[in-house]
């Protein structure tokens, strides 16, 4: 049986990225991410069950994870940041957007995943949160998007725990220096912790799509909690 896998934000980045690597690899792949230009592009012409949806809003993720008649894995994805600041200079506004895409909706797209999984038959699948390097050390004027990380790993652990019993396994991948087009600052300077910028080394997200690959490759009797996929150079050991 061919098996399924949902990626949010798949339209592109490490989502889209992604998805090409598992369309390629012959499973079922449903894109979702709010602009379906961007999913059908992701798709480039082959079979890809497209999907139109904020994952931050409840009854659009619940219209979304509905239309699914089976999921063996999902890829949680979907996130965006934040103008680096001080956090009395970050707009509210711009917490309430991160938060609303980098914790309401990987709570609802894992909810949706979860009840799914635990109901269809055969019972079980798996959930793979992207973390990040943030989810673990933070980079100066990060406020919203470490914290949201960290609400990732909250997320991951608790679901890993719960998931037992409905044969469920909970993963995260935390990535660092992937290049993206969120990326791309890395190779221009980015602020450090002693106050230099600097340009920092990258990696393909190829690589990253690959990784996701293997996890989801596993059997459920397996689980990789955390894994951690980085541009070996960055700094990450000695950040801070």
């Amino acid at each position: 049986m061919t098996r399924t896998i949902l990626i949010t934000g798949a339209g592109a980045g490490i989502g889209r990225a992604t998805a090409r690597t598992f369309l390629a690899a012959g499973w079922e792949v449903a894109l979702l991410g709010r602009r379906r230009e961007t999913l059908e592009e992701t798709a480039e012409g082959r079979p890809a069950r497209i999907l139109v949806c904020d994952v931050g809003d409840p009854d659009q993720v619940q219209a979304a994870f509905a239309d699914l008649p089976r999921l063996d894995v999902l890829f949680n994805n979907a996130g965006i940041a934040a103008k680096a600041a001080p956090i009395d200079e970050i707009p509210v506004q711009d917490w309430l957007d991160l938060s609303h895409t980098n914790i309401t909706g990987m709570f609802l797209c894992a909810r949706a995943a979860f009840g799914l999984m635990r109901r269809q038959s055969p019972q079980g699948g798996r959930i793979i949160n992207n973390g990040s390097i943030s989810a673990h050390v933070p980079r100066p004027g990060s406020t919203p998007y470490t914290m949201s990380k960290h609400a990732v790993t909250g997320l991951t652990r608790t679901l890993a725990l719960d998931g037992r019993a409905f044969n469920i396994a909970c993963a995260q991948i935390d990535i660092g220096n992937a290049l993206t087009e969120m990326a791309q600052g890395f190779t221009k300077g980015v602020l450090q912790a002693n106050g230099d910028t600097k340009v920092e080394p990258v990696m393909d997200v190829a690589h990253v799509a690959q990784m996701v690959l293997h996890m989801a490759n596993l059997p459920l009797s397996v689980n990789t909690p955390f894994v951690t996929i980085m541009a070996r150079d960055m700094p990450y050991i000695g950040r801070g």
